[in-house]
């Protein structure tokens, strides 16, 4: 099966891995906040990406010094389940972020652990791998973080106003706020900062292909109606023409009225230019356009 758009995107980011102790733990502290379950009686992480899925390990015993109590079975495909359910371990993750393992645990962001700028861009890619996806661009434009934790929401919301040159939108979801941009080259330079440059790309290209297709469409469009403006004028001429002749007039016509006439029946489908080509001597496309509605004069008041 095809990789998804969101899916690839997170794989390069999964590329990016924190050279120092504190991006591991602000990274890691992304993840947490932003995944399954992370809780006292147990942390929960799940996941359908193979990259991702290989990155966790190295991640959490580069910032904490020790391996999941639970990993997902080899080759099991489908989702893959990490887990924590040793209190030691679980009180040394508590530890790490602020929070005390015997108070009811309130999850929220906590600042000193993203003071530094590198590990604010590392905890946003840990939110995004853990809660995030991006819409293929090819069907919109759409990349959101999603929790069920409000206060965790808004610090995020927060942290992003810090990092990015503009606001990210929020909107409530099924309990849970979720943090998202629809804007093209908003969500490529927030997909560059994740470390993600190639999906990046891939987003700009898709606009700028929609754009030429609207441009060529557009054109296509004009060209069209030009040439049904072009038809029905030519028939409206082709109509004077053959009241003149019922009427008996058309060989009564001054010479260069006469040659334009021929000139438009004898060549239906020509155009002006085409037409004061035609003439001897050639003549001005105004001018032939001035023969032409002449033509349609004489034609009504042969009628009336």
């Amino acid at each position: 099966m095809a990789m998804s758009f969101s899916s690839g995107a997170k794989s390069e980011i999964c590329r990016v891995f924190p050279q120092k102790h504190c991006c591991a733990l602000a990274e890691c502290f992304g993840i947490l906040l932003y995944c399954n379950s992370f809780r006292t009686d147990g942390i929960k992480i799940i996941t359908e990406n193979a990259d991702f899925a290989a990155l966790l390990p190295k991640l959490f015993r580069k910032a904490f010094g020790f391996q999941f109590d639970q990993l997902p079975e080899v080759e099991a495909g489908g989702k893959m389940i990490f887990g924590i359910t040793d209190p030691s371990k679980i009180s040394a993750v508590m530890a790490a972020y602020g929070f005390d393992f015997d108070d009811t645990l309130a999850l929220h962001v906590n600042f000193p652990v993203v003071e530094n700028g590198c590990c604010r861009n590392a905890f946003l890619r840990g939110a995004f791998l853990a809660g995030g996806s991006v819409t293929d661009p090819a069907k919109g434009y759409h990349i959101e973080i999603a929790t069920t934790h409000q206060s965790v929401a808004r610090e995020t919301f927060a942290l992003m106003q810090e990092v990015l040159t503009f606001n990210p939108k929020t909107a409530q979801r099924s309990g849970g706020m979720v943090l998202y941009i629809k804007q093209s080259e908003q969500i490529s330079d927030f997909l560059t900062l994740l470390g993600a440059p190639l999906a990046a790309m891939g987003i700009m290209e898709a606009r700028l292909e929609k754009e030429l297709n609207n441009k060529v469409n557009r054109r296509c469009n004009c060209d069209d109606a030009n040439i049904s403006k072009v038809v029905e004028a030519a028939q409206e001429q082709l109509a004077a023409i053959r009241i003149l002749k019922e009427r008996g007039q058309i060989d009564n016509l001054p010479p260069k009225l006469k040659q334009a006439a021929e000139a438009r029946e004898n060549h239906p489908a020509a155009s002006l230019t085409e037409l004061a080509a035609m003439m001897d001597p050639p003549i001005t496309k105004p001018a032939m356009n001035h023969r032409l509605k002449k033509l349609e004069e004489m034609s009504k008041e042969a009628e009336s």
